[in-house]
């Protein structure tokens, strides 16, 4: 028995720390039906941005995204359709973008500058250089959607998750799924899927 206690300690200490290990970079984040916090974080245009500059604002789709990641440039266009629906109905897109730009320097804010400018982005492209924000979200992808809803001078998590069934191809697709979420949340009813699961990239943390 005496020689096992060490060897059973050894293992307790090798659990535990392979727990440290395997915990998740991210945290639990938002679920639906929760008060978003405000940030400002630094568009591409030089200037801070923040969820209460816009006082029309019925809402956001809040989508995680970057440059470099496969799906992220799947979905890009999809994106921008997005906006281009939404943003005059009061629900205009904010792009993030939360990578390590030391870990992917194609998502550096420079690159991000030229992104958007290419692409003519109709909408605020934000760096999330800290990371703080993606955090805060709970996001792990890109691309990774959050819709916020006004409740007074608060936003609320309203849909998480994807925008549709098909990262690959957008004339494959068969389920809107933030386009059905809005449908219901534009006409002041909950979603009726108001969770998916995130397809897309694993976000790039910074190193510890």
């Amino acid at each position: 028995m005496k020689k096992l206690l060490p060897l059973l300690a050894a293992c307790l200490v090798l659990a535990l720390s392979s727990f440290v290990f395997l915990r998740p970079t991210a945290e639990a984040g938002y679920q639906v039906g929760d008060k978003a916090a405000d940030f400002k974080l630094k568009n591409v245009d030089g200037k801070l941005m923040s969820l209460a500059d816009n006082k029309a604002a019925k809402g956001y789709i809040v989508v995680f995204t970057c440059n470099t990641c496969p799906f992220a440039q799947d979905y890009e266009q999809r994106v921008i359709d997005l906006n281009t629906k939404y943003a005059s109905q009061g629900y205009p897109v904010v792009a993030i973008n939360p990578n390590d730009a030391a870990t992917v320097p194609g998502d550096s804010f420079a690159e991000m500058q030229k992104r958007a400018k290419e692409k003519k982005y109709a909408f605020p492209y934000l760096h999330d250089e800290t990371q703080q924000v993606a955090r805060q979200f709970g996001a792990t992808r890109t691309p990774h959607l959050y819709v916020l809803t006004r409740q007074g001078n608060s936003f609320v998590v309203s849909y998480i998750g994807a925008i549709d069934d098909n990262s690959e191809d957008a004339k494959l697709v068969k389920t809107k799924y933030l386009e059905n979420a809005m449908a219901d949340i534009m006409v002041g009813k909950p979603a009726a899927v108001s969770s998916t699961k995130a397809i897309g990239c694993t976000i790039k943390w910074k190193k510890a």
